[in-house]
């Protein structure tokens, strides 16, 4: 009986990985590459869509480990956003700090900020959640729109800038973007890999499960929440560096919300790579019907109808699910008997 048991122990087999994944592996640090080369040859304008791109796709990011993965539902996420900015704009302008070092910086003021905020927002559950986070951030922005010192409901520039030659500063910007992007789908794909990982989908599919199984849903959650606000607090800086300008309602405007909701909602939420379908769809949508004014609008409004009716999954979601595809994939696999045995 003992030897069966430790037959049938040898036998099972635990795969975290599969081909498809090391192939994403390899693509992702092909187009990584690719995209450092682009300040040498490619032109601003070129530079200036994708560090736009990118700042939508962290916060995308930020906002699924939240919603997708930890089931806090947020629509006040701008209230980071916006808190990035302005961090950005005291630190370098008001205390004569480096711009550049003030990205992270001014992420870490974000997740300063969210550690009170969530004993507010975690009161409230489910649609009083999300209501309440838009709540929150419509305070910030009315706090920063009537202090004169941060330019008031007009806003100002990024002076400090100036010392910087274009060239430089758009280079400096753009690698910034790239390496934040890195450290962004990276450092969510080993998380969701960990026991911490494992954890938060528990919470997410089951939060009496959960706590039956000893996780501190609490705690776990104030994690995520303080580290989406710190990823987006940084997306929200890089923003607004590469604007040089800012104000309250560019800042904390509900269109945050709106576009990162569409970008998740659309990719298939609760995957990494959703959201990074999410944002090339909205972005071949937004400058595809450029010339045609609002239309682009309609046609995103239409297309999130559609997916919903469709493939509720999100588009990336309902491939995966019908093909087994996983360039990240977080979950674990058990083979009986292995493959190849």
């Amino acid at each position: 009986m003992t030897g069966r048991a430790a037959a049938t122990t040898t036998a099972a087999l635990v795969r975290r990985s599969t081909r498809t994944s090391r192939i994403g592996v390899w693509g992702a640090t092909v187009v990584a590459i690719g995209l450092a080369t682009l300040p040498w040859w490619a032109d601003p304008s070129a530079l200036r869509l994708v560090v736009e791109a990118v700042c939508l796709l962290v916060v995308a990011q930020m906002w699924n480990l939240l919603a997708g993965y930890g089931g806090l539902v947020s629509v006040g996420q701008q209230a980071y956003v916006g808190i990035g900015g302005y961090a950005l704009v005291t630190l370098a302008d008001f205390a004569g700090l480096d711009p550049f070092l003030c990205v992270p910086l001014a992420g870490l003021v974000a997740l300063l900020v969210a550690l009170p905020v969530s004993r507010i927002v975690f009161r409230l559950e489910g649609g009083y959640f999300a209501i309440g986070t838009w709540v929150v951030a419509e305070v910030f922005r009315l706090l920063v729109a009537n202090t004169s010192a941060l330019g008031g409901g007009s806003g100002q520039s990024l002076v400090s800038m100036r010392a910087y030659a274009k060239a430089t500063r758009e280079a400096a910007t753009y690698w910034i973007g790239l390496a934040l992007l890195i450290a962004a789908v990276g450092g969510l794909y080993l998380v969701l890999r960990s026991r911490f990982g494992l954890g938060l989908t528990a919470i997410r599919d089951s939060e009496v499960a959960a706590e039956s199984q000893g996780i501190d849903v609490a705690a776990t959650r104030l994690r995520v929440y303080a580290a989406s606000a710190f990823g987006t607090g940084m997306a929200g800086a890089l923003y607004f560096l590469m604007n040089l300008r800012i104000s309250p309602d560019a800042a904390f405007g509900v269109n945050w919300s709106a576009y990162v909701i569409f970008i998740v909602v659309i990719g298939g939420i609760g995957t990494i790579e959703g959201p990074i379908a999410g944002t090339l769809v909205f972005f071949a949508l937004r400058e595809g019907l450029a010339d045609y004014g609002a239309w682009y609008l309609i046609a995103m409004g239409a297309t999130a109808v559609l997916t919903m009716l469709f493939a509720p999954a999100g588009l990336w979601g309902s491939l995966a699910r019908r093909f087994d595809l996983h360039f990240f994939p977080v979950q674990r696999r058990v083979e009986w008997p292995p493959q190849g045995s």
